[in-house]
């Protein structure tokens, strides 16, 4: 993508709709039957969020990080988070170099562009704070000096929901700086057929070929924040973020940064898409991933047990269900 093709509205949301159709084609050589949860994933990326995915073991979460950082040629680092793990090891150190006689920076695997967190839930509260300040600022600070991190930066973290033993969830706060939520899910029976027929001999990721560059993404990062949202909608998405204030079920309703995380991450669906103009339906879809861990529900007389754990989720979801369901859907035109 060039310039000169942002500055042309429908010739740039036409781009980025080109873009992340090579990204979805080339993911889904390696991850089947996910069009819906990869389109979700690169929603995140172009919206400037991140992803926490959600999912029993086994289920491609991992694979889908990693399919992604190889379609785009940029940086990629893994980092597998356990109970030892410390802060200055995902952010770097200072270090004394003898021969230079002066302390040198070494930089933590936080400085790449595309970050898999595995099992964050596996660090301690300590470590995962590390992670606040290059989340949301996209800088990190170690010994009182400040490092800006190159863009695109996308942090996609998973977590078994299954597990607790040796687990420490994550905190509001944290959870709060994941633009969505996802979860994998099991393939029917077709596609678990299809896994078996393209893993039987060799990983189809490993001659996996970069579609998309980070200049390509930085573009249509600006080429989506062009996008028209009507009024109409905009109060859609009040009524939906205000209906979970005043839900008897949920404690804490979301916040207003869930609400322009709703009205960001509907813009990036919408381009997309291949559309310059976000729909009621754009934020329907949405709502759940986008809202659903932001939200602390009321007991409903279950603990939070192996299986409860994931029953809070479900839980979630069905409230927000029930909200969407319960608030009027504008029907006027919303092209701008």
């Amino acid at each position: 993508m060039t310039d000169a093709s942002v500055s042309d509205p429908s010739r740039s949301i036409a781009q980025v709709h080109d873009l992340c159709q090579r990204l979805i084609t080339n993911i889904s050589d390696v991850i089947v039957g996910k069009e819906a949860e990869i389109t979700l994933l690169l929603t995140a990326l172009l919206t400037g969020g991140h992803v926490l995915l959600d999912d029993v073991p086994g289920t491609g979460k991992t694979k889908l990080a990693k399919t992604l950082a190889r379609s785009i040629d940029v940086p990629f680092k893994r980092i597998q988070f356990t109970i030892d793990l410390l802060p200055s090891d995902l952010t770097g150190i200072h270090f004394y170099d003898r021969k230079a006689d002066e302390f040198v920076f070494r930089p933590g695997p936080l400085f790449a562009n595309i970050i898999l967190a595995d099992e964050i839930n596996r660090a301690t509260a300590r470590t995962q704070s590390s992670l606040l300040e290059c989340m949301e600022e996209r800088q990190i600070t170690v010994d009182g000096k400040t490092f800006p991190l190159s863009a695109p930066f996308f942090v996609i973290a998973t977590q078994n929901p299954v597990e607790t033993q040796g687990t420490f969830p994550l905190p509001e706060a944290q959870l709060d700086r994941f633009l969505l939520r996802l979860s994998m899910g099991y393939p029917d029976r077709d596609g678990a057929m299809e896994v078996l027929s393209r893993f039987q001999a060799r990983d189809p990721l490993l001659d996996l070929k970069a579609v998309g560059s980070s200049g390509d993404i930085s573009a249509a990062q600006t080429i989506c924040e062009t996008v028209f949202v009507h009024p109409v909608v905009r109060n859609y998405i009040l009524d939906l973020i205000e209906a979970t204030r005043n839900h008897d079920d949920i404690i804490l309703g979301a916040s207003p940064r869930a609400s322009i995380a709703l009205l960001k991450a509907a813009k990036s669906y919408a381009a997309i898409d291949g559309r310059n103009f976000v729909t009621p339906d754009d934020i329907k879809t949405l709502f759940v991933p986008v809202v659903g861990h932001r939200l602390i529900l009321r007991a409903s007389g279950s603990s939070l047990s192996l299986i409860g754990f994931g029953r809070a989720q479900q839980r979630s979801s069905d409230i927000l269900t029930h909200i969407m369901n319960a608030t009027p859907c504008p029907t006027e035109d919303f092209r701008p």
